[in-house]
């Protein structure tokens, strides 16, 4: 199975410092590999225009449903989360990781997670990644924050960016 993450309305490469944020520039994000902080999947630029990752899973039946696995998704059974880890990238190319948003994979409707299990083989996440302080999202992200679906067919491909 593949779930797919389709962001928009990304914050901006800076981000002002407020009252207990001390602001960045040069932000990214990407979505982070469990148990290997450092390792992220396609970093995109804080002003593209949209970003999307697509990551492998297994969908493993259960008494509650189904438990999603695999090499991007985190946590424990019932409380499994995709890190969108956003970091400030150095002149050397270095990113250094300042927040990050948890999309709650237990905040997927079990009918949808079941439509994507046995029928389309995709889940679909599509959200905004602004907070309504003009910032990076973070915490843990549900609905109506984060719009799952399970299409029979993605929809088509949002060109990336050159960063």
């Amino acid at each position: 199975m593949q779930i797919r993450i389709e962001a928009v309305d990304l914050p901006g490469s800076t981000c002002g410092a407020g009252p207990d944020f001390p602001g960045y520039g040069n932000i990214h994000v990407a979505v982070q590999r469990r148990d290997r902080r450092d390792e992220l999947l396609d970093p995109y630029p804080g002003d593209a225009v949209s970003a999307t990752w697509t990551l492998e899973c297994t969908a493993t039946p259960t008494a509650a449903g189904f438990d999603l696995k695999g090499p991007y998704i985190q946590g424990r059974p019932a409380g499994r989360f995709i890190y969108l880890t956003w970091g400030s990238v150095d002149e050397a190319g270095t990113f250094a990781m300042f927040r990050r948003a948890k999309l709650m994979l237990d905040a997927v409707d079990q009918d949808t997670t079941a439509a994507a299990a046995l029928r389309s083989g995709r889940l679909l996440a599509r959200l905004r990644l602004t907070d309504a302080c003009g910032r990076p999202l973070c915490a843990q992200v549900r609905p109506p924050l984060v719009e799952w679906s399970a299409p029979a067919q993605w929809p088509d491909p949002v060109a990336r960016p050159v960063s």
